[in-house]
């Protein structure tokens, strides 16, 4: 089943922040000379996994996102924890999101998530031979149902905007523009 929207029974802003924390900078500019406040949101790395199974299909999942009210398709992935690297943390996304794991790990790449405001670095992940290994492992933040998407289809799902979340658009641009061509003879 298809998870839903929540419903917002209370909100207040809080000073304890898991994924961020505020940084307020003051710097100068080298072109004026004025002083400046800037306010940047620190975050660990991210990480986001591509996993692509035998037949070519991307084990993809819909997930609740509280920004938007509202479920998002999108490839698996999270932050990189204390004591992961990120490719041990793209490992451990995968198999606790979607109960998968592959044979061959391979980076495509590394972003800037939104270099204006946030100081944090995305890297994105390929898995290769993905297969199921057990039941998915999710906290209890998540809403999230795993589903299968042929490799092919995934231009079409970003045109219709099926696929809307931006580092997911990346991560698959990462793919087809950068790691295909590359691959190809």
């Amino acid at each position: 089943m298809k998870p839903r929207p929540w419903k917002v029974t209370a909100s207040r802003r809080d000073a304890s922040y898991r994924v961020f924390g505020i940084r307020t900078d003051k710097a100068r500019s080298p072109r004026t000379g004025c002083d400046h406040h800037f306010h940047v949101l620190e975050s660990p790395p991210w990480v986001n996994v591509i996993p692509l199974t035998e037949q070519n299909d991307v084990v993809m999942i819909h997930q609740y996102r509280h920004g938007i009210q509202g479920v998002t398709l999108e490839i698996p992935g999270g932050l990189v924890e204390a004591g992961d690297t990120p490719e041990s943390a793209a490992i451990r996304e995968l198999r606790e999101e979607t109960g998968y794991a592959g044979s061959e790990v391979i980076l495509l790449g590394k972003i800037h998530p939104n270099p204006a405001i946030q100081n944090n670095d995305c890297y994105t992940y390929l898995v290769r031979n993905v297969v199921p290994v057990g039941r998915q492992l999710q906290d209890d933040k998540e809403d999230i149902e795993v589903v299968l998407h042929q490799v092919a289809d995934i231009p079409r799902l970003i045109r219709e905007r099926t696929i809307t979340h931006s580092l997911v658009i990346v991560a698959f641009y990462q793919y087809f523009m950068e790691y295909l061509q590359n691959e190809s003879p």
